[in-house]
């Protein structure tokens, strides 16, 4: 038997369980040491632009789209250089940052701002309306699970979702057990013929940051899914079959506790980096400015436009500061020449986001 019918949220289950509410104290104290550490970097715009591509990239990878680092800095300046896959996490990054707009605008996470980050993530596959979608496994084409196919029914869970993200006194526990409970059911909803999960992923994210646990969203939990794929289509098959609520909800609080902890790391070393660009490019060049340090640490891959722009200086002017960093006997920048157009690789930044 494949076919589950998804309950309307809230779960009738025990959610807030003596092993559920440990999870969530380790979850809980990451996550607000994750927050304090983020306030460290003057501009958080440099880690929701750096980490998000990361995100994107293992988001797409939990689908099977792979993609390589050099592939999608790459692609992030130069369009006439982008493969399929770079293109896709460049459209998951973009829907990420749509959604942080929409959360730090209105408040809110409607369905209608759902289907916006959908139309980004995968273009031209709205809410389902013929019936035939099903999950197959990918190894032995089984099909596994049939996601509610009347698109009224899809329509009516999506709305009872919307109140369940927003509102708080539907399901007066934790956000962060809520955190899990929303994923399933965007999941099992299945509303979208294709990108479910790479949108459901967002969704993870923007509520954290709807909720207040996160200022920006920079807690990604596809890396950990990554490693962990078997255990996250396991665990969400058997909240449909068994109704095992908190096996479920305590593997994602552990998630949200792990990658708390890596992204802390990052974060610092991040900040060691900016902090030693910052003492020697100051000491040793007389062009030293916030935004230059800001502009090489947004793109780890920079082009002479980006000084440009960001800086407010002549393409000549901006050629010089950045050929100095990259001549500096500290070797700031890296130079290369791809086709026609010269790029300065911040090589260091980018080993960090590498080896999170």
């Amino acid at each position: 038997m494949n076919f589950f019918e998804v309950a309307k949220l809230p779960p009738l289950a025990n959610v807030e369980s003596v092993s559920i509410l440990k999870a969530l104290i380790t979850a809980s104290r990451a996550l607000g040491e994750l927050r304090g550490e983020i306030k460290k970097i003057p501009n958080s715009q440099i880690l929701i632009d750096t980490i998000a591509l990361q995100e994107a990239k293992d988001s797409n990878e939990v689908e099977n789209i792979v993609t390589t680092d050099d592939e999608l800095y790459q692609a992030s300046i130069d369009e006439n250089h982008i493969s399929q896959a770079a293109k896709e996490a460049q459209s998951y990054a973009k829907a990420l940052k749509t959604g942080f707009h929409i959360i730090k605008d209105k408040g809110l996470l409607t369905t209608n701002d759902i289907k916006k980050i959908q139309e980004i993530v995968s273009p031209n596959h709205p809410v389902r309306k013929v019936p035939g979608t099903v999950l197959k496994n990918p190894k032995t084409q089984e099909v596994v699970y049939t996601p509610p196919q009347n698109h009224l029914e899809i329509v009516k869970l999506l709305e009872n979702l919307e109140m369940y993200i927003n509102d708080a006194s539907f399901h007066e526990v934790d956000a962060l057990i809520k955190m899990p409970i929303i994923h399933y059911q965007f999941e099992s909803i299945h509303p979208f013929y294709d990108g479910n999960g790479r949108t459901g992923r967002i969704l993870n994210m923007l509520y954290l940051v709807h909720q207040k646990l996160l200022d920006i969203p920079v807690l990604y939990l596809s890396s950990y899914i990554i490693k962990n794929k078997s255990d996250y289509y396991r665990l969400l098959q058997e909240v449909r079959t068994q109704n095992k609520w908190e096996a479920w909800i305590i593997w994602m609080l552990k998630g949200v506790k792990i990658t708390a902890q890596d992204t802390i790391v990052v974060v610092n070393n991040i900040k060691l980096l900016m902090d030693d660009y910052k003492h020697k490019i100051r000491a040793n060049h007389k062009f030293y400015s916030h935004d230059l340090i800001n502009t090489i640490f947004k793109h780890p891959y920079t082009k002479i436009e980006f000084i440009e722009k960001e800086l407010g200086v002549h393409r000549n002017t901006a050629a010089t500061y950045l050929n100095a960093l990259a001549n500096d006997e500290n070797h700031f920048l890296k130079k290369v020449k791809i086709g026609k157009c010269n790029y300065f690789i911040n090589d260091r930044l980018l080993q960090i986001l590498k080896n999170r």
